[in-house]
């Protein structure tokens, strides 16, 4: 009876995410029927009946990277911080505060993400404007770094302590029990943590609104961090409210780009997790 009821919650959760992709893609069909592969050119233009996602499309997942190469080691090493060096009492200050800072609404991130790091790296790099990939990965990194440090924090905490004990009197030291013995065996733990990170990162919208710019266009060359650029998610909601028409189901599509990024690079996380644990348990 309980084997069932567990497999009934877990069908239907499925179910859930399977029902939301046949949604967006009914609401996104008559757009892709239309406008098939044009839908991913670079050229938006209402007037011209020209509607490229691409630009978005590169943002997302270039704001995404950014912002994962900026949390992700930041994260884990103030995870590990807190989980096997800092004193309990050090801990049980930190610890509270980090996660305060998940709860600050996206929005005082982006006021301050547009107003003082905008500014500041417009008059270090001479920039042409405030608005910049760069200030939108640096945003969502810390955004995300709250998330990442604690589940990560979690997941080393729960590493059973006769591992590390006996790693220790293997005559291993404290870093080496870490790196070797800690890490290793909260790997799975620490890689959700990374993927709930890359959630946060390509699903804000307010604070990439107001730090990307939210201009469609690709950046030249693509690596420029300086340029400004816009994201799906920013697309959408600045779209939607005043969309009629065709233009809807063309964020129904951008919707489902979304989906497939976030999709493919959970898959992505998926792999580097089972290869990184099969390195640390000496498989090939």
């Amino acid at each position: 009876m309980v084997h069932m009821t567990f497999f009934g919650i877990a069908t239907f959760s499925v179910l859930i995410i399977f029902f939301i992709f046949i949604f967006l893609f009914i609401e996104a069909y008559p757009a892709i029927e239309m406008f098939g592969t044009d839908l991913l050119s670079s050229e938006w233009n209402v007037s011209r009946n020209k509607f490229g996602i691409f630009p978005a499309i590169y943002g997302s997942v270039f704001v995404a990277i950014g912002a994962l190469i900026v949390a992700v080691p930041l994260g884990i090493g103030a995870a590990t911080y807190l989980s096997e060096i800092a004193p309990n009492r050090v801990r049980m200050v930190l610890k509270p505060l980090i996660e305060l800072l998940a709860g600050i609404p996206s929005i005082v991130y982006g006021f301050i993400g547009a107003i003082l790091l905008g500014r500041f790296l417009y008059d270090t790099f001479g920039m042409r404007g405030v608005n910049s990939f760069l200030a939108a990965m640096l945003i969502l990194g810390m955004m995300a770094l709250p998330i990442i440090i604690s589940m990560a924090d979690d997941a080393m905490k729960a590493v059973p302590k006769d591992l590390k004990d006996a790693s220790l009197a293997l005559g291993a030291t404290k870093w080496q029990t870490t790196r070797k013995v800690t890490i290793p065996a909260a790997i799975s733990g620490i890689s959700s943590a990374v993927i709930m990170g890359m959630g946060r990162a390509i699903g804000e919208t307010m604070a990439v609104m107001l730090i990307l710019g939210s201009v469609m266009r690709t950046p030249v060359p693509f690596f420029n961090v300086f340029s400004t650029g816009n994201t799906l998610t920013a697309l959408i909601a600045i779209q939607m409210g005043e969309s009629h028409g065709i233009i809807i189901n063309v964020l129904f599509t951008a919707g489902i780009m979304l989906f497939v990024i976030v999709a493919i690079m959970s898959i992505i996380s998926d792999i580097l997790q089972t290869r990184t644990t099969e390195k640390f348990e000496g498989k090939r």
